[in-house]
């Protein structure tokens, strides 16, 4: 048996924290923003953070946010390679093994048994909202029984888990319109990555719009491009930049030739910070964002967002930006208003806003919904583990 060191009297050793996660790969966006930074803040506080996710084959590996195992898991048809966990054999073996002091999931479609597991296994289970099953339901569902049907997967939710964290005020309304309470812990921005010092000077002239996201069907990227004709049609000469890739790319890209549209598509851009601190305005038109990590990046680079009044983004963005309807006209007046504030102003206020989400207060958040203190650093256990079959 293993002794772990003394850290004196009332000092915490520290936890392991066993998170897992659906649709991360190596090009993703948000989710996997805001496992790497909780990770490696975990680490920092003195816990240990094993993540689990799908890939194409098994892997174990250590990074700077913790250990990283990959179980192969299908892909899923239509989503431009997102991959899910489905082997439960698989999964609930290699839980088994690790056996962590905490469970933390990040995703509602094939993980929401592990809360049941974790009770099983005596272990506190904390559930991540990263996504709207009411708006996806609103966007894709069967009519007028949508709502009832997120509401039932929503009450499971919170009867699997000792805990369900939702990053905005926005995201948790479908939780709390049932009785439901769950905690409020807002994601972060890493401050020095993204900064207004990689603004290209340089770039003069035209006004640059920027789209930064996935090009799929709930992030409605056809908007930027009708936001782009608007406001060319009124005289601004604009263009717009797409950084990111997905199902609709070369739709969007044919409509914007056929509309003689000028807008370049980048495809999948591995690091924006020069694009989002050089962009005169970001839009981001998704209608269901529970958070928006891409606009908060762009606020921290120093450049104002326009966003969709009905998502989640009106919270974060503040007074840093404009929440608009969801067409052209609209988009476009929301961009004419950033634009008619005198740039050093914009610019200042972006930055502003951003720094009231450093990633060390989503971390402190993270932990005290875990119930877990910072903690002296222990003995790494399961080291070793050799991968479950499947």
């Amino acid at each position: 048996m293993c002794c772990l060191p003394d850290h004196g009297p009332g000092s915490p050793i520290g936890m392991l924290i066993a998170r897992i996660a659906n649709f991360v790969h190596a090009t993703s966006g948000g989710l996997r923003t805001a496992l790497r930074e909780l990770g490696r803040g975990y680490l920092e506080a003195g816990h240990e953070a094993v993540l689990i996710v799908p890939g194409a084959v098994a892997s174990d590996e250590q990074t700077d946010y913790g250990r990283v195992i990959t179980l192969p898991g299908p892909m899923v048809p239509g989503l431009g390679g997102y991959r899910v966990l489905l082997n439960r054999i698989a999964v609930g073996g290699l839980l088994r093994r690790l056996e962590p002091d905490r469970i933390e999931v990040h995703d509602r479609s094939t993980l929401r048994w592990t809360g049941a597991w974790a009770r099983r296994a005596g272990v506190p289970a904390l559930m991540v909202s990263h996504e709207s099953l009411d708006g996806l339901l609103r966007l894709y569902g069967p009519g007028p029984v949508g709502p009832w049907i997120a509401g039932a997967l929503n009450r499971r939710t919170v009867a699997a888990f000792d805990t369900v964290v939702c990053t905005t005020g926005w995201a948790a309304r479908e939780f709390t319109r049932f009785g439901g309470a769950p905690l409020r812990v807002p994601l972060g921005v890493d401050l020095e990555r993204f900064s207004p010092a990689f603004r290209d000077e340089e770039c003069a002239g035209e006004v640059m719009l920027l789209h930064c996201g996935r090009l799929s069907a709930e992030k409605q990227p056809h908007l930027s491009l009708n936001t782009l004709a608007e406001l060319r049609a009124g005289g601004i000469d604009a263009e717009l930049v797409v950084a990111g890739d997905g199902p609709l790319r070369e739709a969007l890209e044919a409509e914007a030739v056929a509309r003689k549209l000028p807008a370049r598509f980048l495809g999948y851009v591995g690091d924006p910070r020069g694009l989002l601190a050089t962009a005169d305005v970001v839009l981001a038109p998704g209608p269901i964002e529970t958070f928006g990590l891409a606009a908060l990046e762009a606020l921290a680079s120093g450049t104002p967002v326009v966003v969709r009044s009905e998502s989640a983004l009106p919270e974060v963005i503040g007074q840093a930006g404009v929440a608009a309807e969801g067409d052209g006209a609209s988009f476009a007046a929301a961009a004419r208003t950033l634009l008619d504030r005198p740039e050093s102003e914009r610019r200042a206020a972006a930055r502003a806003q951003a720094e009231r989400f450093p990633w060390s207060r989503s971390v402190d958040g993270f932990l005290a919904a875990h119930r877990i203190p910072k903690a002296a650093p222990r003995f790494a256990r399961g080291a070793a583990l050799p991968l479950p079959p499947g």
